[in-house]
């Protein structure tokens, strides 16, 4: 049994387990530190899964989980397929612990699943957000695009990479935000981009499509609402669901935020940079 210790947006977490678990975990390398008191641990295990009482599920997911509690009051995450058993996660009740069965032929779903969800457990309260979003670095600052699946966030980030020099990727879609700092993370999504790199936020985007480009700044309510929409986390438990409002609302109310309604074209992207980046 190895342990190995990883760092993201200033949290330090554990993973223990055989050679084969961390040849699934390349995306993680970059994070990877010398040790350190973890925020919490996660580790291999095999058995069978606990029974369990079903709290919530998350069907619109992948893979979808079903969430409960043992006899033990332990939290029980079970991941499932279409059709098939992928794997358990069974967390202590302080969210520092957890013990991962995993059946799936594709093992790095599943163990991205189980540490995305603790990461989300053990930071709530901690200011420290994981967004749904690509996430662009320009003249020092990050800018944010946030909206639905298919809304075209990965194309606007490429399109200020393509016309906007020293414009890098952060992530395309699951960085962590904490602080007004917004951080690289293992997690990305169609384009595979895993940076230990931080940078401060300089704007948050909305987008949505639309035959026409227009910006217009975002306040109150409309942005904490905008923003929300796109945070990941579980919200079945009253902690979290507050430490989830509390982070949203800071950023929410101390970072620029905008709606853009755009195609995605070049236009759109400087519209969107010569207004932001101000």
């Amino acid at each position: 049994m190895t342990t190995k210790h990883y760092k993201v947006a200033g949290h330090t977490f554990a993973v223990s387990g055989q050679a084969e678990l961390f040849e699934q975990m390349k995306n993680y390398e970059p994070f990877e530190c010398e040790g350190g008191e973890p925020l919490f641990s996660l580790m291999e295990d095999s058995g069978e899964v606990p029974e369990y009482t079903e709290v919530f599920r998350q069907e619109e997911s992948w893979p979808r989980v079903i969430c409960g509690h043992d006899t033990l009051g332990n939290d029980v995450f079970e991941f499932r397929g279409r059709t098939k058993f992928w794997g358990c996660l069974i967390c202590s009740k302080d969210n520092r612990e957890g013990r991962l069965i995993i059946t799936s032929n594709t093992p790095e779903i599943v163990l991205d699943s189980a540490l995305r969800l603790m990461f989300d457990l053990a930071t709530a309260g901690k200011d420290t957000l994981c967004i749904h979003a690509a996430v662009v670095s320009c003249e020092g600052k990050g800018y944010l695009f946030l909206g639905p699946s298919g809304t075209g966030k990965s194309t606007h980030a490429q399109l200020w990479l393509k016309h906007f020099e020293g414009t890098e990727l952060v992530n395309d879609d699951n960085p962590v935000v904490r602080g007004g700092v917004v951080y690289g993370s293992p997690w990305s999504g169609k384009t595979p981009c895993y940076r230990n790199v931080s940078v401060p936020i300089g704007g948050i985007v909305r987008l949505s499509q639309a035959p026409y480009n227009k910006i217009r700044r975002l306040s109150g309510i409309e942005a904490y609402v905008d923003l929300a929409e796109s945070v990941g986390g579980k919200v079945w438990d009253s902690r979290i669901a507050e430490g989830l409002h509390q982070a949203e609302n800071k950023l929410a109310s101390t970072v620029p935020m905008w709606h853009l309604e755009c195609l995605p074209d070049e236009a759109a992207a400087r519209l969107c940079h010569d207004t932001i980046t101000r």
